[in-house]
């Protein structure tokens, strides 16, 4: 039994939105304990060891803005680190790494482990402790009660959890756990709008198996980008990932046993995610295409499992056993672990607010893939989101808000508590309208006085930033005051027009294919200026003139942002709104005007109307 005083914030489950929730809370000073059902299950990468992509390299980055731990792990477990789109503006560009599966659990445990005010409890979360409707604690299975005044439910793919592998399936929330049911019972009596989705993974092959001298080999970046603003190289050994193809025998062995499949024979009601597929949604959806691209990557340094990215699978093993040896290089792989589908409860994250805390149940915060969402990152920048805003409930002050303008952070949390979800939600840097000032390589300019403000950011982070932005502010202050003449840049090998314009040192920077090094001979107090300020700097610069372009709408949404919407306002009796769109409003229950705006169907006539009830109701309050 475990008996103590009530904590401020208790966190059920040890996953990535979970280790992210209890390492914010207890950041900020909040007496923060997570519960697990064993220490060891803390930071396991259930799927793909492989963290960051595009749109979720950029959640990366803010997360380690705020101080949290994500990049900081990902960085010392990263045996492969690569910049996705490096051809393209750094707007888009994604940093992501391969990680070694047993370093990046054992980093994330020795952290958390080592954060103050954070105390681990193992143990199976039941039920909770409810005062009227509110949530005020959890109840063990053991019949302990561990009191708190806000509680976060993380419990990613276990909500009713079944695991299918062909015709076969059983509960389990992954492989070799149980899933969470009792809670679900709870969670069922407080009405909550739920649905089913579904995941997948390829099976794990044994990499001495595999022919790699027939494989082409894809290497690590020659120049590693980093997922934390602390760090500077990789910790670990860098290896390479092969790559291979299916090719039309794979096709006809799949396509033939379609029947078999856990989703193509009718076991599955889940929707799983369309921007990773199953390769038999793949054959399916893109029968005219004869191959599909593999990506065999490592999962650890110390062990020989592979993770063949691009097959995943619920088809029964002979039949994945059958399809994988008729690839090039896996001619004789052996399957460790056999692919499978999970199928789990989610909360439709409407029920909702900004903070993810649920509306109708106070106490109570939601993260992770509970809310609809996929991949680690998601997760991790929702637990990142309840950490702090639960934090904030316990402690009874305002709490840490995030908007589409200043971070892909507030992107999710406004896609997902807004419009909702019909698949499993997956980040994209396509997803936010001011993705040209929201780049992953100034996460911290946007995020970490706001960390710092919110106190969830440590000493040494502040201290590094503070440096930083002292050395970035100096330099852009002598660019700025710079004045070169066309045929000053001429001279300097710059080509530019001879309209007699003088330009300052930014506004040159933002040429293409000019550095700072470049203008080194018009100043050469410049090549004080260091590798990491000079391509700031030049990014900043390249970037100027389209933001200044987007600010009037930043500003628009800001505004609009500020003109909040009570929680209890009734939109039923508003004349000039459609009934449809009312029922729309009363679902989603927006926080603010700019909320409302987004609600699909909704109309700048209908937003008028609102504003116009809102102001003469007396209702219109700036938040």
């Amino acid at each position: 039994m475990f008996h103590v005083k009530q904590f401020d914030v208790l966190v059920i489950g040890g996953g990535h939105a979970g280790a992210e929730a209890a390492h914010a809370a207890a950041r900020t000073g909040a007496h923060t304990a997570l519960i697990t059902l064993s220490t060891e299950g803390i930071g396991v990468m259930s799927c793909n060891p492989a963290v960051g992509g595009l749109g979720k390299g950029h959640l990366v980055r803010e997360i380690d803005a705020l101080d949290g731990v994500m990049g900081c792990v990902a960085d010392r477990a990263g045996i492969q680190f690569r910049l996705l789109n490096r051809r393209k503006g750094p707007a888009v560009q994604g940093p992501r790494a391969q990680a070694d599966r047993k370093i990046y659990r054992t980093e994330m445990q020795r952290i958390l482990a080592a954060q103050r005010s954070l105390t681990i409890i193992e143990g199976e979360a039941a039920d909770f402790m409810m005062a009227g409707r509110a949530v005020a604690g959890v109840i063990l299975a053991d019949g302990s009660e561990i009191p708190a005044r806000a509680v976060i439910l993380t419990t990613g793919t276990f909500l009713r959890g079944v695991i299918h592998i062909g015709d076969v399936s059983r509960p389990g929330g992954r492989m070799g756990d149980p899933p969470s049911l009792r809670l679900a019972e709870r969670i069922d009596s407080f009405g909550l709008p739920l649905g089913r989705l579904k995941t997948g993974t390829p099976p794990r092959l044994d990499g001495r198996s595999i022919n790699w001298d027939v494989l082409e080999a894809q290497p690590p970046d020659d120049d590693p980008v980093m997922f934390s603003f602390l760090s500077r190289a990789p910790v670990a050994r860098q290896v390479s990932c092969g790559i291979t193809h299916t090719n039309p025998s794979t096709h006809e062995i799949i396509r033939k046993n379609l029947g078999r499949s856990a989703m193509y024979g009718g076991h599955i009601e889940g929707i799983g995610p369309r921007y990773c597929p199953s390769i038999e949604d793949k054959i399916v959806r893109f029968a005219d295409k004869s191959s599909h691209q593999i990506f065999l990557e490592p999962e650890s340094l110390s062990g020989s499992v592979i993770y063949p990215n691009g097959i995943s699978t619920s088809l029964p093993p002979e039949v994945q056993e059958a399809y994988v040896r008729s690839i090039i290089g896996l001619e004789r792989a052996d399957i460790l672990q056999p692919g499978y589908a999970i199928e789990y409860d989610y909360v439709d994250p409407r029920a909702l607010d900004a903070r993810l805390a649920v509306r109708d149940v106070p106490g109570l915060f939601l993260a992770g893939q509970i809310n609809g969402t996929t991949g680690y990152e998601e997760a991790a920048a929702q637990g990142l989101v309840a950490g702090l805003t639960a934090a904030c409930h316990a402690r009874g002050v305002p709490p840490v808000t995030f908007s589409r303008a200043d971070s892909y952070i507030g992107v999710m949390i406004d896609d997902l508590t807004t419009r909702g979800v019909t698949e499993p939600y997956r980040m994209f840097t396509s997803r936010a309208e001011f993705r040209l000032s929201l780049r992953a390589d100034n996460a911290d300019q946007r995020l970490t006085p706001l960390g710092i403000k919110a106190g969830c950011v440590g000493e040494a982070r502040q201290r590094v930033f503070e440096d930083k932005m002292a050395r970035l502010d100096a330099a852009r202050a002598r660019l700025d005051a710079a004045s070169y003449t066309p045929r000053d840049l001429v001279a300097t090998g710059i080509t530019v027009n001879q309209d007699g314009t003088r330009r300052n040192g930014m506004q040159v920077l933002s040429f293409p294919g000019v550095e700072v090094r470049d203008l080194i001979a018009l100043d050469p107090d410049l090549a004080s200026i260091d590798t990491e300020i000079s391509s700031q700097l030049k990014r900043d610069a390249t970037y100027a003139n389209y933001i200044v372009r987007q600010e009037r709408d930043v500003d628009m949404l800001r505004r609009d942002e500020r003109i909040s919407i009570p929680p209890d306002f009734d939109y039923s009796p508003i004349d000039g709104l459609s009934s449809e769109l009312k029922a729309k409003l009363i679902a989603a229950r927006p926080d603010s005007l700019a909320q409302a705006a987004r609600i699909d169907g909704m109309t700048p006539a209908a937003l008028a109307v609102i504003l116009v009830c809102l102001r003469g109701g007396g209702r219109a309050k700036s938040a």
